[in-house]
């Protein structure tokens, strides 16, 4: 086993890893809440929302790379683990060279039919059209550079630089809301806004370009672009493409069958719970895209390497999810209540219970997705999805029928969980040294998700406190025994059963 797997893959990496990927979620969103309600009012509504549509296709596009981001990350990864660096300029060379194509190809497309979106499909206001005309050209030209960075940050990814990747977030994260803000001072126009936004796109290709190059500059005047790699890329992502187009499918499809059937009333009453409870999924998110890559070095080199990495992984995020979930279903009414009114407790308590106990199981499916794909798999995670698909559609459509929104949130949650098992299968298919470690995830989510149900029948503010301390007490103890069994060595001397 090479000394680089070990370095890529070593517990203390991959802790101090998954906090920089956390943290370059975590403040931006804080800086949007601070910067959202002030451009609020110094745009005015529409201005904000021809802002809020901005940010959609800035975050809609940077996906639109085909998937050669992750797959660069999968391969570069792969190559690593098999001690075949000299390999990985070739690819880098190759992603970045089609994604610049991707990119002005975007462009391209966007300019084009900008007009006819503000006309026709936004129906922007005639005296706000040519400012939102000239911000999404502004847009446009800023996509090339939002591809590329994806590729920069999947090859920053598969080396586990996620100090520098965060960094990089939390600055360009953060300026997503102060760019605008800053401009505010001098100018209300979308113009200006879309200026600050593109210049900050621009920012973060230069300074994902400048760390690739300080951090491996051996690789940076190598590499040639090839046409046998390219297709090996665009194959391997095409996969990661289809599957961003299918998962948020499943994720919004709810609102628009509840807004036919009961009502935007009903929407509100299921999205608002809906909105805070999926919010706790950034922990296992972080989580998995640090391991995602040091799953991949690892397959290269030893499957029992991945079985010990794979089993902690789920206790930490079984150990780190359960109690808050459990704190959500225990004090669901009186929270919604001090929150947003006693109406939608009524309203949303069960909802967001249900939902609650999804995140858990929907949190753990995490860790078996990445595990399949870093096997060189994600078309197995997108014909999974495919297959869920309708079968979720049919019982959405039945339990809405039968229970109106509280049956929504019991079939979000069924899928999450068929979901959950499909993809524990799969990883032991693709992997079979995980198969121990994949019977003991499921069982103790199952009777996490059990216990967490009891929890509905705790009658009494007084006895919801006791239980939440017993609880806390617990949780605390076995995060500390785990932790001292771990100590962070994920490379332990004999293989864990």
């Amino acid at each position: 086993m090479s000394g680089s797997v070990k370095q890529l893959t070593s517990g203390r990496l991959l802790a101090r890893n998954t906090g920089w990927s956390l943290l370059g979620t975590v403040l931006p969103f804080l800086v949007a809440a601070v910067a959202i309600p002030v451009l609020i009012r110094g745009l005015g509504t529409e201005r904000f929302g021809l802002l809020s549509i901005i940010w959609v296709v800035i975050g809609y596009f940077s996906i639109f790379d085909l998937g050669l981001g992750r797959a660069l990350t999968q391969m570069v990864a792969e190559k690593l683990g098999a001690g075949r660096e000299r390999e990985i300029p070739h690819l880098a060379k190759t992603a970045l060279v089609m994604t610049g194509l991707i990119g002005l190809g975007a462009a391209a497309l966007v300019g084009l039919i900008t007009p006819w979106l503000a006309g026709e499909v936004l129906r922007v206001p005639a005296t706000l059209r040519v400012e939102s005309v000239r911000a999404f050209w502004i847009l446009a030209g800023s996509l090339p550079f939002i591809i590329v960075s994806g590729s920069l940050i999947g090859l920053l990814q598969a080396h586990q630089k996620f100090r520098a990747i965060s960094s990089i977030r939390i600055v360009i994260g953060s300026l997503n809301f102060l760019g605008p803000l800053i401009v505010l001072h001098w100018s209300r126009s979308l113009t200006a806004a879309a200026a600050a936004l593109a210049a900050t796109r621009v920012l973060a290709a230069v300074a994902y370009t400048i760390q690739y190059r300080y951090a491996f500059p051996s690789m940076w005047h190598l590499g040639h672009f090839r046409t046998d790699l390219l297709r090996h890329l665009m194959r391997f992502g095409s996969w990661f493409a289809a599957d961003n187009i299918i998962a948020p499918l499943m994720v919004y499809v709810d609102r628009f069958v509840i807004g036919a059937v009961l009502g935007l009333t009903a929407v509100a009453y299921y999205a608002t719970p809906y909105e805070v409870v999926t919010r706790l999924i950034i922990l296992p998110v972080a989580f998995v895209s640090v391991l995602f890559p040091a799953f991949t070095t690892a397959l290269a080199g030893d499957e029992a390497r991945v079985a010990a990495l794979f089993g902690r992984a789920c206790r930490v995020v079984v150990l780190a999810m359960l109690p808050v979930v459990a704190l959500i279903v225990l004090f669901a009414p009186e929270g919604l209540a001090l929150w947003v009114g006693p109406a939608f407790a009524e309203h949303s308590s069960v909802v967001l219970r249900w939902l609650a106990v999804g995140v858990l199981v929907h949190s753990l499916a995490h860790l078996p997705s990445a595990l399949v794909q870093g096997a060189g798999r994600p078309d197995l995670v997108f014909k999974l999805h495919l297959a869920e698909l309708p079968l979720y559609l049919v019982g959405l459509w039945l339990l809405l029928r039968a229970y109106g929104i509280e049956g929504v949130a019991l079939a979000w949650t069924l899928r999450v969980a068929f979901n959950a098992l499909g993809l524990f299968w799969l990883s032991v298919r693709r992997v079979p040294a995980v198969r121990a470690v994949a019977v003991r995830a499921v069982g103790a989510v199952t009777a996490a998700c059990g216990g967490v149900g009891l929890l509905v029948l705790v009658p009494g503010l007084d006895l919801k406190i006791g239980s939440s301390v017993v609880l806390l007490t617990g949780t605390v103890l076995l995060g500390y025994r785990e932790a001292r069994n771990m100590r962070w060595r994920l490379w332990p001397s004999q293989t864990e059963g």
